[in-house]
């Protein structure tokens, strides 16, 4: 009697088959859900990976000018600057954006001194001399021959630019097309700097320049990508100080001449990420400051200005911030330090 019927032995063994079946269902389920799962992750990952190698194509340095930095890789700036005696139009700096496209125009360096100056030579004789229409004489020292009556350049007492004449006869008036130019010692590798330095040419010169990242402090460090700049590390997730320290951090170094004629923009800040609602500009820190200001040139782009004519030879210091905001939450801000190198001479 304490014996299954045969029918309740076959209920049993249906009941037994349909919790298996459920079970195996459910197990095959899990595993589609984890091979899912771990597809996600691989596509991530190769999308990290392939982020990391995107790069945008080399630019062309302009003539009469010069590129600083040479990462083209997404996310990275690259600078121009232009030789003394030349103007940059165009952006002075671009950064690689995700769809492989520079940032900004191609520049160009626009002669801004001396290209065709008409200057009268009055009885032009062995060791007279020739003022600028700047006010800057210029001697000419004796011809090798004299015999030969004929002269070809002439170096100005600051011996930092020259005065190209064409050949004239001595004694005769002409008429002279004179073009000043900067001599730069850091291509033409006249230049003192050390191994490791940086040359960066100035109006008159050059100085040697050493661009470091801050040392560690309060959970933050950071790693120099560039020549010219320095990205924060991973943060601890508790260390509030680190999340609200600078994510990079950028060097600028910029000749200006003496006393140049103000409001002049000198620097623009941008970013191509923009993924907040407002950015913030301001002047943070630096040496001279009374010189400076910040303002906004559009929704994306601020500007700095110098405001005062600089007498030199001086070197200001400027540091700059980007701040980037969602609902007034601090998402991130870029630091921008700018050196400028005032010539003592006015052209």
């Amino acid at each position: 009697q304490e014996c299954l019927s045969r029918q309740q032995a076959l209920s049993a063994v249906r009941q037994m088959q349909k919790l298996l079946a459920a079970q195996e269902a459910a197990h095959l389920q899990g595993t589609r859900g984890l091979r899912h799962q771990l597809s996600i992750l691989q596509s991530r990952l190769q999308r990290q990976a392939t982020k990391r190698n995107e790069t945008c194509p080399q630019l062309a340095v302009p003539m009469n000018g010069r590129m600083l930095g040479r990462s083209v890789r997404v996310g990275h700036d690259i600078h121009f600057v232009c030789n003394a005696g030349f103007r940059l139009v165009g952006s002075e700096t671009r950064t690689c954006r995700h769809n492989h496209t520079w940032s900004g125009t191609q520049p160009f360096c626009r002669s801004e001194v001396g290209q065709g100056w008409g200057v009268m030579g009055s009885a032009l004789r062995m060791g007279s001399s020739i003022t600028l229409s700047h006010g800057v004489p210029l001697l000419c020292p004796e011809a090798a021959a004299v015999g030969a009556g004929m002269k070809e350049g002439c170096i100005s007492p600051a011996g930092a630019h020259k005065l190209l004449l064409p050949r004239v006869q001595w004694g005769q008036p002409h008429s002279l097309r004179i073009t000043t130019t900067d001599v730069n010692e850091c291509t033409g590798k006249q230049h003192n700097c050390t191994q490791g330095d940086l040359c960066i040419n100035t109006f008159g010169g050059h100085r040697c320049v050493r661009p470091k990242c801050p040392p560690p402090r309060h959970n933050t460090s950071y790693v120099k990508t560039s020549a010219f700049q320095c990205e924060r590390n991973p943060c601890p997730m508790e260390s509030r100080a680190c999340h609200l320290a600078a994510t990079s951090i950028s060097f600028h170094y910029l000749p200006l001449q003496a006393n140049r004629t103000v409001p002049r923009v000198l620097f623009k800040m941008s970013t191509t990420r923009f993924v907040g609602d407002s950015l913030r500009f301001a002047i943070t820190g630096g040496r001279g400051q009374g010189v400076f200001s910040v303002r906004r040139s559009d929704r994306q782009t601020g500007e700095l200005l110098l405001t005062s004519p600089v007498a030199g030879p001086a070197t200001l210091e400027v540091e700059l911030e980007m701040s980037e905001f969602s609902r007034k939450v601090l998402l991130g801000k870029h630091i921008f330090k700018v050196t400028v190198f005032v010539s003592p001479y006015v052209f």
